[in-house]
Order: C-alpha cells, then sequence, then structure tokens
C-alpha cells in the first residue's frame, strides 16, 4: 500500500509543483514521514529530488549561468555538507517529551521538532505575499548560496531561498531556470552523499524499489505538469497545500507522526 501511496503522491506532487509553488522535496518529505523515520524520509526525498532533478537537468543544464554557479554554487555545496552534518547528528539526541494516547506511545524528538518549525516557516514564507517580493542584489550571492544550502542539507528546503536571491543576478529565463536546476542537483548529491553514511543503517537501500517506483512516478508527473501548463501559480491551491504542509508538521512536530 505503501508504495501506492508514496508513487500516486511523487506523480500528483510533481504535477502540483507546476501550479502550487511548492516543490517537489517540500511536498514529498511530509508524505514519506507517514511510513519512515523522520531523517530517512529526507533521505529518501533527497534521493528522488535528485534523480528528477538530473531529468531536468538533460533538458536545461546547459542553459546554467557559470559565473553565478560558481559565487552561489560553491557556497551552496559547502554549506549542504554542513546542514546534513547537523541533520545526522541530532538524530541521535534523546527524546525531549513522551505521552501516551490509549495504549500508544508518542515522542517528540528534537529531530522531529526541528524540521517541523522548518516546514511550518518554508510553508508561511510560500503564503505571505511580502516573501514573493523578497529579492536580493548579486553581491549576496554567497551569502544565499550558503543559506540555500545549508536548510537544503538540513531538511531539503533551498528552492524558495534560492529563487529569491537569483532572481536578481541578471539572469534570462532559460539560463535563471537551467542554474537553478545544476545548483539543486549539486546540493542533494553533497548532501546525498552525507546521508549515505547513514544508508545501511537507516534502511535507504532496502527500500531503493521504491525510490525507483517514485522517482519514475515524479518525472512522469513532471512531463505531465509541463505539458498541461508552463508554470502557473493558482492561489487557491497554493494555500491549500500551504494549509495542508502545516497540519502535518504540527502532527510530526508533537510526536504524532
Amino acid at each position: 500500500m505503501e508504495y501506492v501511496i508514496i508513487c500516486l503522491v511523487a506523480f500528483l506532487t510533481a504535477i502540483l509543483t507546476f501550479f502550487s509553488g511548492f516543490g517537489l522535496g517540500t511536498i514529498l518529505m511530509p508524505v514519506f514521514a507517514l511510513f519512515f523515520p523522520i531523517e530517512l524520509a529526507i533521505a529518501l526525498t533527497g534521493v528522488v529530488h535528485f534523480f528528477n532533478n538530473i531529468f531536468k537537468l538533460i533538458l536545461v543544464g546547459n542553459k546554467a549561468n557559470k559565473s553565478v554557479l560558481i559565487r552561489f554554487g560553491i557556497p551552496a555545496i559547502i554549506a549542504a555538507f554542513i546542514g546534513a552534518w547537523v541533520l545526522l547528528n541530532i538524530t541521535n539526541l534523546p527524546s525531549i517529551y513522551s505521552y501516551n494516547i490509549g495504549s500508544k506511545l508518542f515522542e517528540i524528538t528534537p529531530v522531529k521538532l526541528l524540521i517541523s518549525l522548518l516546514l511550518i516557516v518554508f510553508s508561511v514564507i510560500e503564503l505571505l505575499p511580502f516573501f514573493d517580493k523578497l529579492q536580493f542584489n548579486k553581491k549576496q550571492l554567497p551569502f544565499g548560496g550558503f543559506l540555500s544550502g545549508f536548510f537544503g542539507g538540513l531538511s531539503g528546503h533551498q528552492g524558495a531561498l534560492r529563487t529569491a536571491f537569483l532572481i536578481k543576478s541578471g539572469l534570462t529565463k532559460e539560463a535563471f531556470i537551467g542554474t537553478a536546476v545544476v545548483i539543486s542537483c549539486l546540493v542533494d548529491f553533497t548532501r546525498i552523499s552525507m546521508y549515505s553514511t547513514r544508508m545501511l543503517e537507516s534502511g535507504l537501500y532496502e527500500n531503493m524499489s521504491l525510490i525507483i517506483s517514485a522517482t519514475l512516478a515524479a518525472i512522469i508527473g513532471a512531463f505531465v505538469g509541463h505539458k498541461l501548463l508552463k508554470k502557473v501559480t493558482l492561489k487557491f491551491i497554493q494555500k491549500f497545500v500551504a494549509v495542508f504542509l502545516i497540519l502535518v508538521s504540527i502532527a510530526l512536530g508533537i510526536g504524532l507522526i
């Protein structure tokens, strides 16, 4: 059943990213968290996100701007290592609080609480018009790369920050998309290489068939979404997804997931 649900969500989510403004990983990670421990859910999402980006890289990677890649991408890679290292280390911390509902035990752990807060923050960022207008100049590209890479390594949330910093970098539409895809791939590869230190013990390799299935579903969804309509944001869908993510985040934060 988890195969059907995750693949279906990966397919629909990839389509939804063309309409909601949210990235594939932002929506897919909470779904993985319903079935797997949060650190494994982040790793699984990272792998699916990476291979989905490889598909995009083949299409638009040659349009990337080399100068922006260096100024934004290098700090992003360094910070992605740091973010992934933080994630791996906080997963070992003991639970903050535990409680029972009936005979079932629920635990609030530092990693769940942190990821929950990040999900809420980035969902709110996508919702508020103020953040849509938030942009930075070229001089701040290295700082933006570091921030985007750090949160990419920690929780997978890199898209909103990356866009805010790249949008004013003077790139054409094609160069902007190509550069964003290349940077996203670099951050994904970096964090996956860090996560791999725990992959064997966390069960990532045991779920390789699920990863392949979800990746293929996401790629098909991205192709369908691209054909249906090119990057149109529908406010109702955006708000609905944001509310859903906030509810899932709260459940994660209080230990229900």
